[in-house]
Order: structure tokens, then sequence, then C-alpha cells
């Protein structure tokens, strides 16, 4: 896993390195703002036709889980540079649970619960470790890495650059996507480049390239602030037991215990992504541990009613643009993460800043995470075995991005949640390709 001296990460600020409080929590936003957290609830909530003000509640909750599952595995358990978001893998079960209950919470987080709690026993069970040592070598490791960073790649432009709305068309977009991309890149290279003295733009890379993007898309017409003056300053996200109901259905239950081991496998390449560009290896009882955080954060998320949440390889990506990989950074992320859970009008600027902009952070993001992969994988002998443990999961990434919904309507609610994500797809070929093909 650990990459040679001439691939190395030069990090401005370590992974224990202390800084203030006041940067962490600027720095911590970078994170926030580039993992976009509010598109998996926003999703479910137009999917299930939701309110106004049940859509709003339900992102608050979302906030609010990531700030406290991100706590709980930085503090405590993974003790990674890494922030919890909500997943997009669950999206459609979720969505799909909540309508068949009546458009209820009840079940989905019911079932999110006990999904979470098997995830815990599983960890605290001490098999995930074996599993990973056994299963996932540098080789598969490094794979799942490229996949990940490859099969977000093409949500940048499909969902965020390659769209056009009342305000602004699809050129216009484009050219703030580029912007955006260019203003990121200028100023981390400033830092590479001229080392101490363009240091600050390095470390602040991301949240210049979202303000600069944003200020152009202002003078274009096309940010609209309406909704953050219509919002309240102040208001709550929901919590069992008070705005919702916790019901238990087996349908549902088995549905998200399934969901959930698709989790697994796409955090755990999330790990390892952050791991290659912070150059620390995973050691096998850090990973046990990372499970059981995971499975507390999602069983505290179902508790608030949040979505199921899971490692966000964006962090990654940021770091490696950034050089910032200090814990206390996603300390200062997860207060933020919560802030804005309570604080209606921060969530709303924050949702307000348009897609093109974030789409041209996205996309560099998401090909570091790719390059990440290959840096792992290039520590390998590419042999030709190498190249097909490699090569085959790919072809199922992007076969499966690319695969028409009627090739899979009628098949079992199962498949088709598990074909909805490629990451998990490819991780499990290059898993079972890594012990089919013998070594030489």
């Amino acid at each position: 896993m650990q990459a040679t001296k001439n691939n190395k990460v030069s990090l401005s600020i370590g992974v224990n390195e202390d800084i203030s409080w006041q940067k962490s929590l600027m720095l911590g936003l970078q994170h926030v703002l580039a993992m976009d957290v509010y598109v998996p609830p926003f999703l479910i909530a137009v999917a299930v036709g939701m309110t106004g003000h049940a859509s709003t509640a339900l992102i608050q909750s979302t906030f609010l889980g990531a700030g406290i599952a991100s706590l709980i595995q930085v503090l405590f358990f993974l003790k990674l540079p890494v922030c919890q978001g909500p997943s997009f893998v669950p999206v459609g079960a979720m969505a799909g649970i909540i309508v068949a209950n009546g458009g209820r919470l009840d079940a989905a987080m019911g079932a999110s619960l006990v999904g979470a709690l098997a995830v815990t026993l599983l960890g605290m069970s001490g098999l995930y470790r074996y599993i990973v040592k056994n299963f996932v070598p540098p080789l598969v490791s490094g794979t799942i890495i490229v996949i990940v960073g490859l099969t977000l790649l093409p949500t940048a432009f499909t969902s965020n650059i390659f769209v056009a709305n009342k305000a602004l068309s699809m050129q216009q977009n484009v050219l703030l996507a580029v912007v955006t991309a260019a203003v990121m890149i200028l100023c981390s290279m400033l830092g590479v480049y001229f080392n101490n003295n363009g240091k600050l733009f390095r470390i602040s890379s991301v949240i210049i390239a979202l303000f600069v993007g944003s200020v152009i898309a202002y003078l274009m017409g096309g940010l609209d602030l309406s909704t953050v003056s219509q919002t309240s300053f102040l208001s709550l996200p929901n919590f069992a037991f008070i705005n919702y109901g916790l019901s238990f259905n087996f349908s549902a239950i088995i549905t998200m215990l399934v969901i959930y081991l698709v989790l697994l496998a796409e955090t755990t390449g999330t790990w390892y992504a952050v791991s290659a560009v912070i150059e620390e290896p995973l050691d096998e009882k850090q990973i046990n541990q990372g499970v059981i955080g995971e499975g507390l954060g999602c069983l505290v998320a179902s508790l608030i009613g949040a979505t199921p949440l899971t490692g966000y390889s964006t962090n990654a990506g940021v770091i490696s643009i950034t050089g910032v990989a200090s814990r206390k950074v996603f300390v200062g992320a997860s207060f933020v993460f919560i802030g804005l859970a309570f604080l209606g009008k921060l969530s709303a600027l924050i949702n307000a800043i348009p897609t093109a902009v974030i789409g041209g952070v996205f996309a560099v993001v998401c090909v570091v995470i790719m390059l990440s992969g290959f840096r792992v994988i290039k520590n390998e002998p590419l042999t030709e075995r190498q190249v097909y443990i490699i090569g085959v999961p790919l072809i199922f990434a992007v076969g499966l991005l690319f695969m028409p919904a009627a090739l899979t309507k009628n098949a079992p609610e199962l498949i088709q949640y598990l074909l909805a994500s490629p990451i998990a797809v490819s991780a499990i070929v290059a898993i079972v390709m890594n012990k089919l093909l013998p070594e030489k």
C-alpha cells in the first residue's frame, strides 16, 4: 500500500499536526462544500414527493448525521482524515421503502437501524479485518480506488455541468465549471511552486475556487439567493420518536442488510484512497475499528432521520489538492455539518451554489482519486494476470454506468439495487478474479 519515494504526495499539514480551531473550521468548510452531501436526501425527497418542509428536514438531518458520524470515526474509531456523508447506493431502496410505507420514514429508518447494528457487530467480531487481509490485497484495493474515481466522474458532467436551467444555459454552465476547476488548479499549483509563499492558496484552493465560481455565476444571473432570505435562521431536523416512529418490516430489513454490505465495499475503497494519499497504510485493527465506527454512525443516522452514511472518497481528492490532512480539519468539518443542521440560512446558502461550480471542483477531485489508485497499482508487478484483475472490473464499472434501465427493470429488487452500484459490483469482480486467477 505504501507509495514509493518518487510518488510521494507532499502534505502541507500532516495527519496529526495541530492547527488553530479557526483554521480547522475554515479548511473543514472546504470539505463540506466539495462533498455535496445534500444531493442523496434531495433525490429521495423528490422521488417520494415530500413537501418542502419535510424535504428541508431530511437534508438537515443528513447534515447532523454526517457531523456526528464523522466525529465518531475521526476521533474514536477509524482515526483517518475522512468525513462521513450520505451514500448514493441506498437512494433507490430508501425511496422504495418510504413509498411502500405510505410516505412515512418509520420502516426505512427501522430497517436502516437493524442494518447498522449488523455492521457494528461485524466490526466487533473482528472478522472484517480478516476478510480484507485475505480478499483485498494492494492490487485489488488500488483497482477499487481507481473505480471509485472513475464511476463518480460522469456524475460531475451529467448532473452538474452538462445541464441547463432558467438562469444559465448549458454553455454557461460549462464555462463556469472550467473556470472553477482552473482557479482551483492554479491555487493548488501556487502552493507547489512557491512553497511557503503560496501555501495559503493551496490549502484554501477549493473554497477560493467555489467563491470565484459563485461570483461569476452571480454576474451571469445564475446565483439565486432568494431561498436564503426566505429560510428561517434556526430550524430543527427530524428525530426518532418525536417526528417519526420506528417500524420493522422483514423485506425492508433484508433489503437494507444487502445495501449495507455494498456500503462496506464502497467505504473500504474510500479508506484505501485516503490511506494512499496520506502515505499511511491501514492495519487490520484500524479497518475493524472503522467498521465499528461506520455501524455506530449509521445507527445514529437512523435515529435522527438521516439516510445510511459512508466515508466520502471526495476527501482523498481534496487532501491531495490542498495538501492538508490534519484530523483536526475533519473535526472542524464535523462541527460545520452539525451547525448546518440547525442553521437553516447557512444550509440554504450552500445549497444555492450553482451545480456547475460544484461540478468543476468535483471533476478534478474524481481524477485525483483515480490517480491515487494508479499510484497504489504502480507498485505491483504488471503481469498478464494483474492486467485482467485490473481491467475486467473497469469494464464492469463502465458497463454498469451506461447500462439501460430497461435491461434490469424486470430483475428482482435486490439485483436492481446491487447493479445500481458500479463501485460495489466492480469491487466484487476484482476480489473474485484475484482469487480465481492463480499466481504463476
